[in-house]
């Protein structure tokens, strides 16, 4: 489920989708910690709400990627197609190696999502049910937005940066002699 679309054994993990995973989690146990402790279903913030979008955005794009790439015969090896390392290096990797913007939306989404636990599970016993779950100003949603759309952004590149590497492993017939 959070693997690549990919011909590779073992497939590398797929950030997008962690990344959708990673949401859908952290507000689904929050919603359900909530319900259980005060017997009534909160309401979902707009800002949640946008927060869920921005990662299914996140994953559409990628999956749009990948099957333009898997169908370009230009390309005729993806970086998704060589085999998984280890989580960590599948989600921060791209076909140069660790990559700075992946680097960037990964810790952003890892600190926002343990502020968002935290920020639950402190006010778990408030009386407003609605008052529980936080409210991610607008700010945040978009230093979050930015940093999915630039992961997302760079990822229309990865392939074709490969594909100048096997390209350049060509012998150069006129260098002999």
């Amino acid at each position: 489920m959070l693997r690549d679309i990919s011909k590779a054994k073992p497939k590398p993990y797929s950030w997008s989708r962690v990344q959708l995973a990673w949401w859908t989690i952290i507000v689904l146990s929050s919603f359900t910690a909530i319900l259980i402790s005060h017997q009534q279903a909160p309401n979902l913030s707009q800002s949640t709400v946008v927060l869920i979008g921005i990662s299914a955005a996140t994953i559409a794009a990628g999956n749009v990627i990948d099957i333009s790439d898997i169908n370009n015969p230009s390309i005729s090896l993806r970086s998704q197609d060589e085999p998984g390392t280890n989580f960590f290096l599948d989600i921060l990797s791209d076909s140069s190696g660790v990559s700075i913007c992946r680097f960037q939306t990964v810790i952003f989404n890892f600190v926002f999502g343990v502020w968002f636990i935290n920020s639950v599970f402190s006010h778990i016993s408030a009386s407003a049910i609605n008052d529980i779950m936080p409210e991610i100003g607008n700010n945040s949603l978009i230093l979050l937005g930015l940093s999915s759309a630039t992961y997302a952004a760079l990822k229309t590149t990865e392939n074709k940066a490969g594909e100048k590497k096997n390209l350049s492993t060509i012998p150069d017939v006129g260098a002999a002699g």
